[in-house]
């Protein structure tokens, strides 16, 4: 007996990710869909978690983009074939010439989502070559998919009975906490109550990574990475900060690849 195919749906609009859902579970019942995710950084947990045989992963999603899921994909989970979710028609086709990866646009067409799981029922070559795969991304990437407004540049946030106005470059961490979001700097700790999700999108992405689901780290505060035997890392940053707390923060192991070149 034939293990059904399993498969995770990445997609951060609840909208678009409950209609995907629903059209793969009509026109392809045997599928079993193990998990689904509103970010980023969730779907490379879950990704990670399940090894699923296909991910539906939106391109554009908050902090962790597609692109760096797909890229992790390489460590995590090898044989996990992609299907990329975009609203971004025409630097997409170029990209997905190959074959190597598949793709649907949004609104996501009923006729073309099965002409997709047509092509993934006959695959038998999940794998692709770790330069074809790094052209893909690239090309996808410089096809302007992820161009934003400018990134923020300070955030107020309150310590105590004190408001401070706080440049982000002189953050070392963001961190959930309850209600709030820690900002650790080498003053010490303060809060703001803007959610990570939401501060996802609008920091410079080439300088603050997500390293677990509730932290992001300042790249240029960085001292040190290590790793332990398990494959979990451990961040130290320039400055002792207030307290052990602020010296160090884990990295979940499936977010290690960000520092695979550091």
């Amino acid at each position: 007996m034939n293990t059904p195919p399993t498969a995770i749906v990445a997609e951060d609009e609840p909208l678009l990710r409950a209609d995907l859902v629903s059209a793969l579970k009509t026109i392809w019942p045997e599928l079993h869909i193990v998990a689904e995710a509103e970010d980023g950084a969730e779907a490379l947990e879950e990704i990670a978690a399940h090894k699923p045989d296909i991910v539906f992963l939106d391109i554009r999603m908050p902090g962790l983009t597609g692109l760096d899921v797909a890229s992790a994909l390489r460590d995590v989970s090898p044989q996990t074939h992609i299907v990329f979710v975009t609203a971004y028609q025409q630097y997409a086709i170029d990209a997905f010439e190959s074959g190597a990866v598949d793709y649907l646009l949004k609104p996501v067409d009923l006729v073309r989502l099965k002409e997709t799981i047509n092509r993934l029922k006959t695959r038998t070559d999940k794998g692709v070559s770790s330069e074809k795969f790094t052209e893909i991304i690239a090309q996808l990437a410089s096809g302007g998919a992820l161009a934003t407004r400018l990134p923020l540049t300070w955030i107020t946030a309150n310590a105590g009975r004190e408001s401070r106005l706080i440049m982000v470059d002189d953050v070392a961490y963001f961190q959930s906490d309850s209600k709030y979001t820690i900002v650790m700097t080498a003053e010490g700790e303060a809060l703001i109550r803007k959610p990570i999700k939401e501060l996802l999108g609008e920091l410079d992405p080439q300088q603050f990574k997500q390293v677990h689901r509730s932290t992001i780290v300042n790249l240029r505060a960085i001292k040190s990475i290590s790793r332990d035997d398990t494959g979990k890392g451990v961040i130290r940053f320039r400055f002792g900060g207030a307290g052990a707390k602020a010296a160090q923060v884990s990295v979940s192991r499936p977010f290690m690849h960000l520092f695979r070149n550091m």
